[in-house]
């Protein structure tokens, strides 16, 4: 994907999900056209405590800083027994519903789009909820060189993904593609084209450690997999 392909994409995505904000939470729920049976309900919804109690072990006390926050889903989790979490998201319909469901003192939320971002100050842990797969591949370096920086030393990385699996999509989705483009479709029919790379948690990993980060990435079974990650190295600088 060229940088000009994936500036196209990438103003797309954000216009997808200003105008899916308010259906966003049928896919996390499996609400509507999500909702393939409770046996299916009953495996995510165990997927998503294994994830949610691994990122809840590394809150506590820290500063937190939440790439693209969505609807507050996973901020929840964070600003629970975080000193304080920083959400940066690039959709203002998005940040409203984060807002409403997330009331907390100690939560701050910014609009604005992480590539043009910049911290005035390092975090203990920096997380990211169903991000990584849609940052373009000529964006991915560049992106982990910026967490580099915004990341405080001894801090941690945590993030979670999809897994490939075609019953995460709506039931009137076609299948997914795994080219890196995916077509999406709302409530009301409309269709759009985003960035969404299945990526395979090894591949993942050894992609990471080659960039100078040490961790794990962990599939949770059918749906999801979750990394975390360190600096390897005291600056990346260079190596990124």
């Amino acid at each position: 994907m060229t940088e000009q392909s994936s500036e196209k994409f990438l103003s797309e995505q954000i216009h997808y999900y200003d105008e899916r904000a308010p259906e966003y939470d049928d896919w996390f729920f499996r609400l509507g056209r999500f909702d393939r049976g409770e046996d299916h309900r009953k495996l995510w919804e165990t997927e998503v405590r294994i994830v949610r109690n691994e990122l809840a072990r590394e809150c506590p006390n820290r500063l937190v800083l939440e790439v693209a926050c969505g609807t507050g889903l996973w901020t929840e989790v964070l600003a629970r027994s975080a000193n304080r979490v920083v959400c940066v998201d690039a959709s203002e319909p998005m940040l409203t519903r984060a807002k409403s469901r997330v009331g907390s003192a100690t939560v701050e939320f910014i609009h604005s789009d992480i590539y043009h971002w910049k911290p005035e100050k390092q975090f203990d842990l920096i997380f990211f909820g169903f991000w990584i797969s849609h940052i373009p591949t000529d964006r991915f370096e560049n992106f982990w060189s910026f967490v580099n920086d915004a990341l405080a030393a001894g801090g941690t990385v945590f993030f979670v993904d999809s897994l490939y699996n075609p019953e995460t999509s709506a039931k009137d989705h076609p299948t997914p593609s795994r080219s890196g483009i995916v077509e999406r479709k709302l409530n009301d029919g409309r269709s759009y084209s985003i960035i969404k790379i299945f990526h395979e948690p090894e591949d993942l990993q050894s992609r990471l450690e080659a960039l100078g980060w040490t961790g794990q990435v962990q599939p949770t079974g059918e749906f999801f997999y979750y990394g975390r990650f360190r600096k390897a190295y005291p600056n990346l600088q260079g190596i990124v």
